[in-house]
């Protein structure tokens, strides 16, 4: 499979909302002290959900961390996304390695979550992934549960991490600051608008864990809930994290325990959850 990024969205006339944010999104999360931390905490789920030589669809690669670790791992990787110049960051970062720089096991594609349906010719696919709260902007859940549903083999695993609906970070940070609103935005049902800069908004939704599990079955089971960042913080208390990176890795070792727990592991920053296709 080539690296080459290929356009199966239409041409549209606004860039991606996520475009503002593309060349900052490295440095602001993936190389952070939190960024590592949760991301770590996430590719243990992949070791655990996907074997070499499997097929994965990658829904919102961003900047192509994710797919690169997979295919480190034996893994092929369809990573898509709606963000010309994520894709070409991701581009940039497998062209510097010489493994990936002539092709590979991974495909990029322009396509937005809303639009994998059309990518039903180059399944059925062994598993899906998406991270850091891509699905959390799609608008349709249910036809995102649908077309998984069609693009996944039976048996295959849909390992979607997601923002958690509810944070106690996030909670505790903003009310210490006197910020209510923020501190209890997750809470609002029909989503909020976040900004990623420029003035650049995109719409967020928070749905529980609950609402996943209904809108995914039944042709989906439930199999495991994982919280990620339960103790280690949302990214954006990054410049107290590096000033104390003691606690960010005590953080680390707690979420362990916390983020498998039940009492605690829905009351993180990221929730991932793992569906397992039904056989139908």
């Amino acid at each position: 499979m080539s690296t080459e990024m290929t356009r199966l969205a239409p041409a549209q006339p606004s860039s991606a909302p996520f475009d503002a944010v593309a060349e900052q999104y490295d440095d602001l999360f993936t190389s952070s002290l939190i960024g590592q931390a949760q991301r770590t905490a996430v590719w243990r789920e992949i070791k655990n959900s996907f074997r070499p030589g499997d097929r994965i669809l990658e829904i919102g690669c961003g900047t192509g961390v994710d797919a690169r670790f997979m295919a480190d791992h034996g893994i092929h990787v369809l990573a898509c996304d709606s963000s010309t110049r994520m894709l070409g960051v991701a581009e940039r970062r497998l062209a510097s390695t010489a493994k990936y720089s002539s092709g590979g096991p991974i495909q990029l594609r322009l396509l937005p979550a809303e639009g994998i349906s059309m990518l039903k010719k180059y399944g059925p696919f062994d598993g899906a992934f998406s991270n850091f709260g891509a699905v959390n902007c799609m608008k349709d859940l249910p036809q995102l549960a649908n077309d998984l549903a069609v693009l996944l083999k039976p048996g295959g695993t849909a390992l979607l991490c997601l923002i958690g609906p509810h944070c106690l970070w996030e909670i505790g940070w903003y009310l210490f600051q006197g910020k209510g609103a923020k501190a209890f935005r997750r809470f609002h049902r029909g989503g909020v608008d976040a900004r990623l800069g420029d003035g650049v908004t995109v719409h967020v939704q928070y749905p529980s864990v609950r609402f996943m599990s209904r809108m995914f079955s039944p042709k989906f089971r439930l199999r495991t809930i994982r919280g990620i960042g339960v103790a280690v913080p949302p990214s954006y208390v990054e410049p107290w994290a590096s000033r104390f990176p003691g606690m960010v890795r005590l953080g680390v070792r707690a979420d362990s325990i916390l983020g498998r727990c039940p009492g605690t592991r829905t009351l993180a920053d990221h929730v991932l959850l793992k569906f397992e296709r039904l056989i139908a």
